[in-house]
């Protein structure tokens, strides 16, 4: 299948690429389907795109990259409604802001997408620690 984006041209995508967020991502709770793609030339950061509107995308990275040590826990609650089996079906990305200046680029570590490759279904999860902060710096610049 196709699908255009306003920003990214063209996108190709099967059926199992579609992940579902049955209560869609926080202020777009209209949009339940989502695929994740890479960017051109660049293996940190992808998109988190809604097929169901074409102006609407994330930029998402690995919270490892941007802090080792990121940890949480899920409730027996969003693991049952991801249908989480284990550990190792789950991949965890966080929301990027950009900026002009590249100091000012911030990842979103509060509030992690988990999403469960096996079963395509996506949740946007808010944590309560304070450690991991709304507006963490991606890069550090001296």
């Amino acid at each position: 299948m196709k699908f255009n984006t306003k920003y990214h041209g063209e996108i190709d995508y099967k059926e199992e690429d579609i992940i579902t967020f049955k209560k869609g991502m926080p202020g777009f709770e209209n949009l339940k389907k989502f695929i994740l793609f890479d960017i051109e030339e660049n293996e940190v950061f992808k998109i988190l795109h809604s097929i169901e509107d074409e102006n609407i995308g994330f930029i998402v990275v690995s919270p490892f990259y941007v802090m080792k040590d990121y940890e949480f826990d899920l409730d027996d609650e969003k693991l049952k409604s991801l249908n989480v089996k284990t550990p190792d079906n789950v991949t965890v990305y966080n929301t990027v802001t950009l900026n002009s200046k590249p100091e000012d680029i911030t990842a979103n570590l509060r509030a992690p997408i988990i999403i469960n490759n096996i079963e395509h279904l996506g949740e946007q999860i808010i944590l309560d620690k304070d450690e991991y902060k709304i507006k963490y710096p991606l890069f550090k610049l001296n």
